[in-house]
């Protein structure tokens, strides 16, 4: 029997979708991520779009990012911006509030968490 991927077990494109969109809609309103906010294009579209896309493949379901643009290059993607600690633990907020807010089971959205965090740290391209 083959194991379910993290895609799977949320529940597939609508629950990536809403992660998405909730995770934007927390960035674009709360005051304590301002600077992060502030590295986005006003219409958030095309970022919801995008982070959507990357994240189904990047949770075991369609690689649509990959089949749209090719390789993610995370790093390359992200090298225009600064990315600092206080970035990464910005992204992180929104993200883990968005997170706690999904209706599966505490194990997974810590797994999850800490792969987004993993992620984000890797982020990361400025002096500390």
């Amino acid at each position: 029997m083959q194991e379910m991927t993290p895609y799977q077990l949320l529940g597939g494109e609508g629950v990536v979708r809403w992660l998405v969109d909730r995770f934007y809609d927390i960035m674009d309103s709360d005051p304590s991520v301002k600077a992060l906010r502030e590295m986005h294009p006003a219409d958030l579209a095309g970022s919801r779009q995008k982070l959507f896309m990357f994240l189904s493949g990047w949770l075991g379901g369609p690689s649509l990012y990959m089949e749209a643009f090719g390789h993610p290059r995370l790093r390359m993607r992200h090298a225009p911006f600064p990315v600092d600690s206080s970035a990464r633990d910005q992204w992180m907020y929104c993200m883990k509030k968005a997170v706690d807010e999904l209706m599966v089971e505490e194990w997974l959205k810590q797994k999850l968490i800490e792969a987004f965090y993993n992620t984000a740290d890797f982020m990361r391209n400025q002096p500390e």
